[in-house]
């Protein structure tokens, strides 16, 4: 087969979910070169898979169509003469590029009107009973082959790029982190999440959190991590802490390359049901997972050495981005000390 383009996914926990396609689509065409076209905020997650031959960059915008952009991709894309694309997002917009590229196999799940457009297809499974969105991508791979559909969720794996390792040690030696020592361990904390307040542990137990783990090494440190929207609970974090000079809050400072070589670097992390949760998982970093509104069948942390904290509520997973009982139980009644006994048991 000729080379084969991957429409990207625009969130990073979903991107971080098609690795597995890609590790199929490369053992079953080894010889086909693997391209992405991704949105900036996405790409660095596919220049961390090793299948991937190039990275196409394109300045996308949440809910745009912009069909100048689109035309002009397509017709740069044509000139590489794929022979098949995946469209992984479910949107009308993502199979406009394959189509007007006239790449022969345009693949995808049903949806927004798309007959035509995509002419290999799979239906989109029920609300109800979704599976994990690993399992969801790699099924499309089987429309191009015999082999058994696989049934067992495949575990994610993302490597990190030597000039992002040499960025992050520059930022602990600038901060004053010294981890080389087992005795100095490095805790990444990611106490945001970009869905809602229903996927967000509070920040004060976080902060409890951080306090025990202090309390626990006095060479301990913690690095919030997330992107420029999480500043602020970043900040309530630290003021809430009796021992902020341990706590570094690096929200919105790293680019995302920068955060997979800092995942990669940690003791261990602890996190929401994010992007970052999913990165952490593909680099079998130690991790705590915590889940509140959403579903842990459906979008686990897929590895080996992530433990995950899902109260199972009669009222969860509702999938809801505000609580509509008002209480948010499912996160509230998640204590700081089950999170360290948890996170001391990794």
């Amino acid at each position: 087969m000729n080379g084969i383009l991957i429409i990207a996914p625009n969130w990073i926990g979903d991107a971080v979910m098609t690795q597995p396609l890609l590790a199929r689509l490369k053992a079953q065409y080894p010889d086909s070169p693997i391209d992405v076209l991704a949105s900036k905020w996405v790409a660095p997650i596919y220049r961390a898979c090793s299948q991937v031959n190039e990275v196409i960059e394109a300045p996308f915008e949440h809910k745009q169509l912009q069909w100048e952009l689109r035309k002009q991709l397509a017709k740069h894309l044509q000139t590489k003469n794929y022979q098949a694309c995946f469209v992984l997002p479910n949107s009308f917009k993502s199979a406009l590029i394959p189509w007007l590229a006239n790449i022969p196999l345009r693949i995808g799940y049903r949806g927004e009107l798309r007959y035509g457009f995509i002419n290999l297809s799979l239906p989109n499974p029920s609300k109800v009973n979704r599976p994990p969105m690993a399992l969801h991508y790699l099924a499309l791979a089987e429309l191009l082959t015999d082999e058994e559909s696989v049934t067992q969720a495949p575990m994610p794996i993302l490597q990190v790029a030597e000039t992002a390792k040499q960025s992050i040690e520059q930022k602990l030696v600038a901060s004053g982190i010294n981890t080389h020592s087992p005795s100095n361990p490095l805790f990444v904390f990611c106490p945001g999440a970009e869905y809602g307040p229903t996927k967000r542990w509070p920040a004060n137990y976080f902060a409890q959190l951080a306090q025990s783990l202090t309390q626990q090494n006095d060479k301990a440190h913690i690095i919030l991590l997330g992107g420029k929207g999480d500043q602020p609970i970043a900040s309530d974090i630290q003021d809430s802490a009796d021992n902020p000079t341990r706590i570094h809050n690096w929200c919105g400072s790293t680019s995302l390359d920068e955060a997979i070589a800092l995942i990669a670097r940690a003791n261990a992390v602890v996190s929401n049901d994010s992007g970052l949760m999913h990165i952490a998982a593909a680099l079998k970093t130690p991790q705590v997972a915590i889940f509140g509104s959403s579903d842990p069948a459906h979008t686990p942390p897929l590895s080996e050495k992530a433990k995950v904290i899902w109260l199972q509520l009669p009222c969860s997973p509702c999938h809801k981005k505000v609580c509509p009982l008002g209480h948010l139980k499912c996160l509230h009644d998640i204590h700081p000390q089950q999170v360290l006994t948890t996170l001391n048991t990794l």
